[in-house]
């Protein structure tokens, strides 16, 4: 457990303090910390090792880099470091008192529509060929697992809907469904495979899956295929999902289990390497969600064996309502 003395030495500097800001609401790496703050690397990684050290920084590897964020949950909750009380009165002040934490903020910004940036472009370079080509997961067992447990006619939410071949296959006994994905390449493809197949119940939209274009309580059903993990920040995508539900309705995950097969992320644009069940479990019931189940439901038979991972929650019904609709 790291003294008063030390944190408070720790916090007596203004470069450390703007990049505890920094990391208190992302993780961010050294690189993008460098480009964010205009200082040397050596600088910087001096003051992470000394924040490190002192308990208030933590980092994870991510494929050839680190990122940091503040050591404990990271929204610097309750469980965070030991004296993280004083490290939020500390940063509250440091936020009004350092002239640069604002351009920080804005940099920072900047910078993570730059890692969302390169996953759209990876998308959009194969936009109407995704279908040909291998992608993790995409498998039709896990995908008749999911259908198995629906109870259509739904307005059903699909977000990162990709090309929406997924969509097309929701449609046929949806009453309607709502493609959201971040590539406008993907949302052409789709809308073009809907005009093709004469289908008129899919609703392509433009959108993040953190911060999705669809009203409050629209849906019926939620469906994450295969996407969530290109997602920057997994557990605001899922509190959206929880946003855009009507009481009483579900969720559906379909995503990889936690793998190490790290050229994911360069091959297919991944952000995370897939979850475990116990992580979809607490992002879930952290964003409001009960009745959580989960199971893996497929393992590929060829290298690197990735395994789909099947979640499913329901959002509490409303007072005097008994279930969806």
């Amino acid at each position: 457990m790291p003294s008063i003395i030390k944190t408070l030495r720790m916090l007596a500097d203004p470069n450390r303090l703007r990049i505890l800001l920094l990391l208190k609401g992302e993780e961010l790496s050294v690189a993008e910390l460098q480009e964010i703050l205009a200082m040397g690397q050596s600088t910087i990684s001096t003051h992470l090792s000394q924040l490190k050290q002192a308990e208030l920084v933590e980092d994870r590897r991510t494929g050839k880099s680190n990122l940091y964020r503040l050591s404990g949950p990271a929204d610097g909750g309750a469980s965070g470091p030991a004296d993280g009380g004083l490290l939020d009165d500390v940063l509250a002040d440091a936020r009004k008192q350092i002239a640069e934490a604002a351009a920080d903020q804005a940099a920072m910004r900047r910078v993570l529509k730059k890692r969302q940036d390169k996953t759209r472009a990876f998308f959009d370079s194969v936009a109407g060929r995704l279908g040909k080509d291998h992608v993790p997961g995409k498998s039709w067992k896990s995908l008749v697992e999911a259908l198995l447990r629906l109870m259509p006619p739904m307005v059903i939410a699909d977000l990162g809907a990709g090309e929406g071949g997924f969509a097309l296959l929701l449609s046929q006994n949806a009453q309607r469904v709502i493609a959201v994905d971040s590539s406008a390449k993907m949302i052409e493809v789709g809308r073009e495979l809907v005009r093709r197949h004469g289908v008129k119940n899919i609703d392509y939209r433009l959108g993040d899956m953190e911060e999705v274009p669809i009203a409050d309580g629209e849906v019926d059903l939620v469906f994450f295929s295969q996407s969530l993990h290109h997602a920057l920040h997994p557990d605001r995508a899922i509190r959206e999902a929880h946003r855009i539900l009507a009481p009483g309705c579900r969720i559906v995950i379909l995503d990889l289990v936690k793998h190490r097969f790290e050229e994911a992320r360069e091959m297919y644009a991944d952000e995370w390497l897939g979850f475990s069940e116990a992580e979809l479990e607490a992002m879930l019931e952290s964003a409001g969600f009960r009745n959580v189940e989960t199971a893996v439901v497929d393992k590929e038979g060829d290298a690197p064996q990735f395994q789909t991972l099947l979640a499913l929650a329901s959002k509490p019904a409303a007072d005097g309502q008994s279930g969806c609709g």
